[in-house]
């Protein structure tokens, strides 16, 4: 997961899982919107080459571009930006035999000193210990099933830490034990998926990258982020977590529930949480 460097100025830093599921099924999963947008954030894909990627995160905060190599389901590549700042991000797709794949992402980008790198290398660690592990989830418990979604941001003054211990207690999360949010917090329950960061790239990563380093400070030793499966309202996942922004604490929430029901479960447990973020933390919440 260290930066790449080559003499010619380009550089790169990947991460990587192992998932089960066959090369087609897994493509589906990172290379369509409604695949990626089961386990990511709200997202959409025209599935050619010369064609638009465009992810959402959040208002104001999409991501946009264009894809310059497709080769279903071996992988894709593609690339935002122009000129000499271009990124170029190129999915791959290995198979490992019995029904499982490796999928690696590559973040490419020239360069002529290390302005950048910590930067890279913290992406690399967001697919290494969330994004990845929700993928992961999604592939190994729901693959294919109709998925609805909704993502909520919400700001705070209280500090980062503070403001987690309050989502984490209100859904009556401790540790890994199965879980059921309190009396006056919109109905969650499941198991809490266990966040445990041994490799030792990544934890240089927490003490170089900007971001992450942003992201742990103040929390004390504690993870700020939630992974869960969920059971209700409605199977799915849910990747909830905070960071700090300058004089404010972040709150994003993603929601994913599965099956028939889950358009009318997603549209119900978007408003209630949206009240209830409102409520516990006044100030305006954006869908």
């Amino acid at each position: 997961m260290t930066v790449r460097k080559e003499a010619d100025g380009r550089r790169s830093v990947a991460a990587e899982v192992e998932v089960p599921g066959t090369p087609e099924s897994v493509w589906r999963a990172i290379a369509t919107g409604s695949g990626i947008s089961s386990w990511f954030v709200p997202s959409r894909v025209e599935e050619h080459e010369g064609g638009t990627v465009v992810t959402s995160f959040g208002p104001g905060m999409d991501a946009v571009s264009t894809i310059t190599r497709w080769d279903p389901p071996a992988g894709f590549t593609a690339e935002s930006g122009e000129g000499p700042g271009a990124v170029a991000t190129e999915w791959i797709v290995e198979s490992r035999g019995g029904d499982t794949c490796v999928v690696r992402v590559v973040h490419r980008w020239f360069a002529d000193d290390d302005t950048w790198d910590g930067e890279y290398e913290g992406h690399a660690y967001g697919w290494a210990t969330s994004f990845f592990r929700m993928l992961w989830l999604y592939l190994s418990h729901f693959p294919g099933r109709p998925c609805a979604q909704f993502q909520l941001t919400a700001f705070t003054d209280a500090p980062s830490l503070a403001t987690f211990r309050t989502i984490r207690d209100a859904l009556g999360i401790d540790g890994t034990q199965p879980f059921a949010s309190a009396p006056g917090t919109p109905e969650l329950a499941g198991v809490p998926e266990r966040i445990e960061i041994t490799d030792p790239d990544l934890l240089r990563i927490r003490t170089t990258s900007p971001q992450v380093v942003a992201a742990l400070e103040g929390m004390e030793g504690e993870e700020p982020e939630l992974l869960l499966k969920l059971d209700r309202p409605a199977p799915g996942l849910a990747h909830i977590m905070v960071m700090r922004m300058g004089e404010q604490t972040m709150i994003s929430m993603r929601l994913h529930f599965f099956g028939e029901r889950a358009a009318d479960v997603a549209r119900d447990a978007e408003r209630e949480w949206s009240d209830w973020l409102a409520a516990r933390f006044p100030q305006p919440v954006s869908p």
